[in-house]
């Protein structure tokens, strides 16, 4: 009796360690990749604070409705991201990570969304492989991180494309629903996310949404299951969930749709006027760094798709649901590749589509017993490892004197320790090991990334550093001017000092303090016009101090008493030993 109950209660234990094991890097890798670090640098490129400013002009006005940046209506995009992030200003005070935070969630929902549908129709196996996968990508982790609309809007059309696929009756064996009482509660959801994702970006939900749908009933000729989202219950959902802050806003706004709708939607589109002009193939490479470090195992799915789309009968076979995201994410990314403006946010949405069906593939690998295949989740796991190794030499060898190099050592070890391990695992045949390996090198480098990284990165690419220093005095933040600041920038200062910054008329007959871009003081040296630099810790927003007083033009360290007050001029003359040299 001893003899056949042991290896079942051993096997029982080992499956519950593994089960457990699972769930702590699964919940480990969730945090790091879409949570950790959100407000280590301040914001960067011209959306993030634009963006930021309209949700705390939101959350300080209490107008919820009209989205305002610099007191005037600013109907670039709805309001989705611009509540999330007023609302997380609300609960945890004004800063980066509150205005990223929505993003984030967005992602996590997204993930888990998707990861449930796995389960439902593929098995644990499939489910596990995605929630680690998806969250270790280039794309999900950049635009987790970003105070901006592109995620917001993926995770809303991505959850939206899940109650879809429950809606068209996509199953497991083709007889048995995913979930058998509840098709009302599909169409329910459908229609509330769809609507979010509206709400997120505009009516390009709709466009996306719709042309997935129409070329997967086509290509399976199940019309009759694609017309079931145009149930009541789906469209009053909708129109409930999108339509009220439209037609609000609207009313309060007369020029709203014309900004709106055509300015910002169909000449975006349409036309080059706004200055987002990018060849055909844009995307092509974009896409390929995104779905790092998984790029491999996409192509390789898609090649499997490709052949199984040649054969004589090219339904015979295939998977519909995998053949919906499919469609949805090569509809997405061919309707932005014809577009006259591209923005890299703009094919966000194939990212978690593509991953679902590189996650099947690969838990379909993993039982494999050919050691080609263990070859080949080897290759796959590797790349991350190669990049970040390649990235970590670049870097060691940069000469600077500021704080990447020990981080860029540390990458370069678990570069080289990930992938020691994956080929280790791969020459035994453990499949699962030579993926968790790579994996394990993202988690790993992002969760123990050097706080001293971060404040050099901040000062590289962020205005928020030498904010920091001119908000350490009311007078002097009052009087900053700029001058040729870059739009991201020049909208990172607006937001910090909390004013709309003035440029620089060019009058120098007394002193004044601006904010210079290396374009502005290459101008003031050009003209003659003395200046001297106060702090170039940031290299693209210099403090500098124009004026015909000083004596050496272009010259870095003296600072004039008569502008800059003692409390500041200690501050920064303690960040001058730090700053290079004036531009």
């Amino acid at each position: 009796m001893t003899e056949t109950t042991t290896p079942i209660v051993e096997k029982t234990q080992t499956s519950t360690a593994a089960r457990i094991g699972w769930a702590v890097l699964i919940v480990a890798t969730l945090y790091v990749c879409y949570f950790s670090h959100l407000g280590a640098i301040g914001f960067v490129g011209p959306d993030e604070p634009r963006y930021a400013w309209i949700a705390r002009d939101m959350a300080e006005s209490g107008d919820w409705v009209t989205p305002r940046l610099y007191g005037k209506p600013w109907f670039e995009k709805p309001p989705l991201f611009y509540w999330g992030a007023a609302l997380s200003f609300r609960l945890f005070g004004v800063s980066e990570a509150a205005a990223r935070l929505p993003s984030a969630v967005s992602a996590l929902l997204a993930t888990l969304a998707l990861a449930w549908l796995a389960f439902r129709l593929y098995g644990a196996e499939t489910a596990r492989w995605l929630l680690l996968l998806l969250p270790t990508t280039v794309g999900m982790i950049g635009f987790s991180h970003a105070a901006a609309t592109d995620m917001p809007f993926s995770g809303m059309l991505t959850i939206a494309m899940v109650c879809a696929a429950v809606v068209l009756g996509l199953t497991r064996d083709e007889n048995t629903p995913i979930l058998p009482r509840t098709r009302w509660l599909a169409l329910l959801l459908f229609g509330f996310f769809l609507g979010l994702a509206v709400l997120a970006k505009g009516p390009a939900a709709i466009i996306l949404s719709g042309g997935a749908v129409f070329f997967w009933a086509l290509f399976t000729k199940r019309w009759r299951d694609a017309f079931r989202l145009f149930h009541p219950v789906a469209l009053a959902s909708f129109c409930l969930t999108a339509l009220p802050w439209y037609i609000l806003c609207a009313r309060r706004n007369p020029g709203f749709f014309r900004i709106f709708i055509i300015e910002h939607n169909f000449k975006r589109y349409l036309t080059p006027e706004f200055q987002h002009i990018q060849p055909f193939w844009f995307y092509i490479p974009l896409l390929i760094i995104a779905l790092l470090p998984w790029t491999v195992a996409t192509v390789s799915t898609l090649a499997l798709w490709i052949k199984l789309a040649r054969r004589p009968e090219p339904t015979a076979g295939l998977d519909v649901t995998q053949l919906l995201f499919l469609f949805f994410a090569l509809f997405t990314l061919v309707f932005f590749s014809l577009s006259k403006s591209k923005l890299p946010g703009y094919i966000l949405p194939s990212i978690p589509a593509l991953m679902l069906l590189t996650s099947k593939l690969l838990a379909r690998d993993i039982t494999n017993s050919k050691y080609v295949k263990t070859l080949g989740l080897a290759a796959i796991s590797l790349t991350g490892s190669f990049f970040l190794a390649v990235a970590s030499v670049e870097v060691m060898r940069w000469r600077v004197t500021t704080q990447p190099k020990p981080f860029a050592l540390m990458g370069l070890i678990l570069a080289i320790v990930g992938s020691t391990s994956t080929v280790v695992c791969a020459a035994r045949g453990k499949k699962g090991g030579t993926l968790l390996s790579g994996a394990a090198v993202v988690v790993a480098f992002l969760g123990c990334a050097n706080p001293s990284f971060f404040h050099w990165l901040d000062s590289v690419v962020s205005p928020r550093p030498i904010a920091r220093i001119v908000n350490s005095n009311q007078k002097v933040s009052n009087s900053v001017l700029c001058y040729r600041l870059r739009r991201g920038w020049e909208y990172g200062a607006n937001f910090y000092l909390r004013r709309q910054l003035k440029e620089w008329d060019g009058n120098f007959s007394q002193s004044v303090l601006a904010l210079a871009s290396p374009d502005g003081t290459r101008d003031l040296r050009e003209r003659k016009i003395p200046y001297t630099v106060l702090d170039s810790r940031c290299p693209d927003a210099m403090l500098v101090e124009i004026g015909k007083d000083e004596a050496a033009t272009g010259q870095q360290g003296a600072l004039s008493s008569s502008l800059i007050p003692a409390e500041i001029e200690r501050s920064l003359a303690r960040s001058l030993p730090r700053s290079g040299q004036a531009q």
